[in-house]
């Protein structure tokens, strides 16, 4: 089979999978779940063979023409390099990991089949982004993944919550594409095509007239996407859906889709140097404000969500600077340990039966009653903190070697404003990061007190798959010396000065946040559990439904309440009330935007009840009153005609006789 004909099966074995789903979802439920796994775990092989068969060589390229336009053709065409292959076994791996993990998670819920069908094509739009030489066609899975992502994050649509976050993420994403609609007609209509290859050669010749306005109009589309500020408040809300939704959006789809679209195309952005100091700046902003916001989250999903937000600051600060081999290295080094984080995550809710790191910590015996989340978590909090030797530490330090070559101005082409920013911006976030990750695994596996309720043993699916990513985790980072010929030949291996100064700063956090746990962990044991925290601003949450193999609030409302025995609360002090609401900036949207189009939607409602319903009922009223007043005067009496008859006769002759004499 050619190179084309298996990475054309790709895509589109999942998206007949997704089709079958919900065709036979409720006539034949026992082919559900063989569809959602099958033709998934099948794309996944024939993603490796594709990958297998390029081999990091020349670009394969094919297209057919799709349909004529009358301007700039659209075609159906296929572009598979190093960074397309390699992305599309992380995607079909991931999404096969989630759909076995699902079986299992998702087992008594009665919407599985809609679900199960809603991943596959989620899986098939990213897949279709990943392979496509055409803009236009990337657009479609580009779409298609934000309209899958708004029914997947409110899959319990039961709850105020999860309409909540799909309406959010659905508008702020959207609010994005807009701009990045425009920019890629604005692309194509400078480069006269929507192939990518012809863009590309268009921007490496000089030949884009308006390539700052182009890059700012894209970069606000992956702004959205990708979760970068200042559109990165969907992400954390997103937490509402179910927690394989989680991995599979923050791993391998949806906010990967961004960062890989500039990774395509990072020959039109740096053709713009006011474009990549702009994008430094928002990974630099993202990377430390989502740090900051993770070390105090109480929930532990939105903590895990707040690092990727950072983490895909570091892949766009990689991009700031040039160097998209980093930025893609550590989009498949992340997707690999992110995965395993959320889906083991799950494992720890469902035995916890709470979401809160503030209960856990007040329990005791996680540890030993699910090890294998126990151990495959701790190499991949450790991969996160990028601690060496585990993958984590080799992407995390090619992107901050990428920005130490720019920053010394080693880089062509790239400012080295752009350089700096992104390397002190990343030092100081693997500072927290290590915190943050620390902290997550104290409170998480570390707790006194009693054991909570038992809730049975998790099943082999959902343990299974951990140890299946828990092998790209903790070995991934040696492929380092062999993937730079996959990509653009750049090296990937670490430099002696930004390990140095990047793992002392992991290992200073991870250590001062060891302290303040030692300090606090008195106050957390004294700390009875289900209290709230004497914390005005923090709301409680309930325990998450879907992460309960019932899918019910059988544990009742848990408080997540940051307690006083959270080291977050000691490390941050004032600061922490701010940045565990994500620094007000939901609130800030809200009084800039949704407060002044709510009071433009009272208006207008107002002007239409009050204004133009009037004129609508007086046009109505005025020949209803005359229709009134002519039924009156038939009365059917002849003598009542004759009369008014005489009388307007002498009324139209006095008439007559008064316009004469007066002419």
């Amino acid at each position: 089979m050619s190179t084309t004909t298996t990475a054309v099966l790709v895509p589109l074995l999942p998206f007949l999978g997704a089709v079958g789903g919900l065709l036979l979802g409720r006539r034949a439920p026992g082919f559900v779940r063989p569809l959602a796994v099958l033709p998934t775990l099948a794309a996944a092989v024939l993603a490796v063979a594709t990958a297998w068969q390029q081999g990091g060589g020349r670009p394969v390229d094919a297209a057919t023409r799709l349909t004529p336009t009358g301007s700039v053709p659209i075609d159906l065409a296929l572009h598979l390099d190093g960074f397309a292959v390699l992305v599309a076994v992380l995607v079909g791996v991931v999404a096969t990991c989630v759909q076995l993990y699902s079986t299992a998670y998702l087992r008594d819920d009665p919407r599985y089949p809609s679900y199960a069908a809603l991943v596959s094509l989620f899986t098939a739009a990213m897949l279709l982004v990943v392979y496509s030489g055409d803009l236009m066609v990337l657009l479609v899975g580009w779409e298609i993944m934000g309209i899958c992502s708004y029914f997947l994050v409110g899959h319990y649509w039961e709850t105020e919550a999860a309409r909540t976050a799909s309406l959010k993420a659905f508008l702020v994403t959207k609010l994005g594409d807009v701009p990045f609609l425009i920019g890629i007609l604005a692309l194509a209509a400078d480069a006269g095509t929507f192939r990518i290859n012809g863009i590309l050669t268009a921007a490496v010749s000089g030949h884009l007239a308006h390539p700052t306005l182009i890059a700012l109009l894209l970069l606000a589309g992956v702004a959205g996407k990708s979760a970068q500020f200042p559109l990165h408040t969907w992400l954390p809300d997103a937490m509402a859906g179910p927690t394989p939704v989680s991995a599979l959006i923050h791993a391998a789809t949806m906010v990967a889709a961004g960062v890989y679209f500039v990774a395509r195309l990072l020959p039109v952005f740096t053709a713009s140097t006011a474009a990549l100091v702009v994008l430094a700046v928002m990974a630099a902003v993202t990377m430390t404000g989502s740090a900051l916001a993770a070390l105090a989250q109480d929930d532990i999903k939105r903590v895990l969500a707040y690092s990727t937000v950072g983490q895909l600051g570091y892949m766009t600060g990689a991009l700031a600077v040039g160097n998209r081999s980093a930025a893609v290295f550590h989009l498949i080094s992340h997707g690999a340990f992110k995965a395993l984080l959320f889906l083991g995550a799950g494992v720890i809710i469902h035995a916890a039966g709470t979401n809160s790191l503030g209960a856990m910590a007040r329990t005791g015996g996680l540890a030993k009653r699910i090890p294998d989340a126990f151990w495959t978590m701790t190499v991949a909090l450790l991969a996160l903190a990028a601690i060496p030797p585990f993958s984590g530490f080799f992407s995390k330090e090619a992107v901050l070697g990428a920005a130490e070559h720019a920053a010394g101005g080693h880089a062509p082409g790239i400012p080295a404003a752009a350089g700096w920013t992104v390397l002190i911006a990343g030092l100081l976030t693997a500072l927290l990061t290590a915190g943050y990750a620390t902290r997550l695994w104290l409170m998480a596996f570390r707790g006194t007190g009693p054991e909570a309720a038992d809730h049975g043993r998790e099943p082999l699916a959902m343990n299974g798959v951990l140890w299946i990513l828990f092998v790209p985790t903790a070995a991934l980072g040696l492929a380092a010396w062999k993937l730079p010929h996959w990509f653009d030949g750049r090296p990937l291996t670490p430099t002696l000065t930004t390990s140095l100064l990047s793992t002392g700063c992991a290992l200073a956090g991870a250590a001062v946040t060891y302290a303040a746990w030692r300090r606090t962990s008195v106050l957390t044991a004294r700390t009875p559990l289900g209290a709230v925290a004497a914390d005005p601003d923090a709301a409680p949450a309930v325990s998450e439904a879907e992460a309960i193999a019932s899918h019910t609030l059988a544990y009742g409302h848990i408080a997540s309440a940051p307690d006083p025995g959270d080291p977050g609360r000691l490390l941050l002090g004032p600061l922490h009330r701010h940045a565990a609401t994500g620094f007000h900036l939901d609130a800030v949207y809200s009084a800039l935007f949704v407060r002044p189009v709510r009071a433009a939607a009272r208006l207008a409602a107002f002007l239409d009840r009050e204004v133009v319903e009037t004129y609508v009922r007086g046009a109505g009223s005025a020949p209803r009153l005359l229709g009134t007043a002519v039924r009156r005067a038939q009365t059917g009496n002849v003598q009542t005609y004759l009369g008014a008859l005489l009388a307007g006769s002498v009324v139209l002759a006095v008439a007559a006789v008064l316009v004469a004499t007066g002419a």
